[in-house]
């Protein structure tokens, strides 16, 4: 019986277990140069047993930046300081994927520098708030894309995916959940475009589409997997047509043949569509199921059934570096502390004890 703890090979790259770490926002980044510090440094070493680490969302470009102190990977300086975290993960046996995350709508331009404004598919304001170093603003109505600016953004995630390697990641994970930019145009609540870009289904798949060849064509199939969200309603998403979204999406980028599909399962209920989408897909299923738990350990049979190649953790691993290794054993596990999970210093950070 295949179980979580076998080895896997993705793609190409061999994986330790088939644990991997699901991507958090941790805005723990440099916030003038939004580069990642010693500390971020410290907290990806510390978790390289995971078989695969997925990294928080990372911006491709400066005005994919939706929330403070979050790292990028659009400059030199960038580059250069995820080697470190890199070179840190390698040396202890691990693998690890940048996730690129372009916000889109969901942001504010205090985030921003200069004149840079949160851009969308469309000119539609998404409803709630965004915290600032200044505490939480209302979220401002976006830039609409011109269609030269969505060829453009294709274009900022594979130069992005390409600095991703430059720095040592073994693979890219496209972000296109979570209602950022691309989930902004695959649904309609966000995407009122008439051109190509929106209005059937066909077209609303597209700019995910061509995210996922443009990245595929320039650092390969094999380094390349993307994230999904099915149902999700996180930042004002309203998804109208969900399950066919979906289908045309996975028939449409099942000829480049990408590494991987990360499925954020939003709710139990969903696994019908997980396991469609699980048949519908060639490459390796990642799942971060809704049913994660204070242990993880029931999560684990997701593996074991076939439902899934890898099962991703998210809190779990932040409060537990050496999660595999409690897995295994049972536990015990920590506890996570919610009020340092974002911003601040090193506590709730790099201080939870292993094993």
């Amino acid at each position: 019986m295949t179980t979580a703890f076998d080895p896997y090979d993705l793609a190409g790259t061999r994986l330790a277990n088939r644990v991997a770490m699901a991507p958090m926002t941790r805005s723990r980044a440099d916030g003038e140069t939004r580069t990642p510090t010693d500390a971020v440094v410290e907290y990806y070493a510390q978790r390289a047993s995971a078989g695969l680490i997925i990294t928080e969302g990372v911006q491709p470009v400066p005005e994919g930046q939706g929330y403070p102190d979050t790292p990028g990977l659009h400059s030199r300086e960038q580059i250069a300081a995820w080697r470190e975290v890199t070179d840190a993960v390698h040396e202890r046996g691990g693998r690890i994927f940048a996730q690129l995350m372009h916000s889109g709508r969901i942001g504010h331009p205090d985030l921003l520098d200069g004149d840079l404004h949160p851009v969308g598919p469309s000119a539609v304001a998404a409803a709630g708030q965004v915290f600032t170093h200044e505490g939480p603003k209302d979220f401002v109505t976006p830039r609409a894309l011109t269609g030269d600016q969505v060829r453009e953004a294709v274009t900022g995630f594979a130069t992005a995916a390409r600095n991703a390697v430059e720095a040592g990641f073994d693979g890219v994970e496209i972000h296109g959940a979570n209602g950022y930019l691309i989930q902004q145009f695959l649904a309609s609540g966000s995407n009122h475009r008439t051109d190509e870009w929106g209005g059937g289904v066909e077209n609303r798949v597209r700019f995910a589409v061509e995210v996922v060849r443009a990245v595929a064509a320039e650092i390969g199939p094999d380094r390349t997997g993307l994230r999904i969200s099915p149902a999700n309603t996180l930042n004002d998403i309203a998804e109208t047509d969900t399950e066919e979204i979906y289908r045309a999406l996975l028939d449409a980028i099942e000829p480049v043949g990408i590494a991987y599909l990360h499925v954020l399962e939003t709710a139990p209920e969903r696994r019908p569509l997980v396991h469609e989408l699980r048949k519908r897909f060639a490459g390796a299923f990642v799942l971060n199921p809704a049913t994660e738990g204070p242990t993880g350990a029931a999560d684990l049979a997701l593996v074991e059934e076939g439902v899934a190649d890898l099962v991703a953790f998210g809190r779990l691993f932040a409060a537990n570096p050496d999660l595999p290794a409690r897995l295994r054993a049972g536990g015990p596990y920590n506890e996570l502390d919610a009020a340092t999970l974002y911003g601040g210093d090193r506590t709730g950070y790099t201080d939870y004890p292993a094993l």
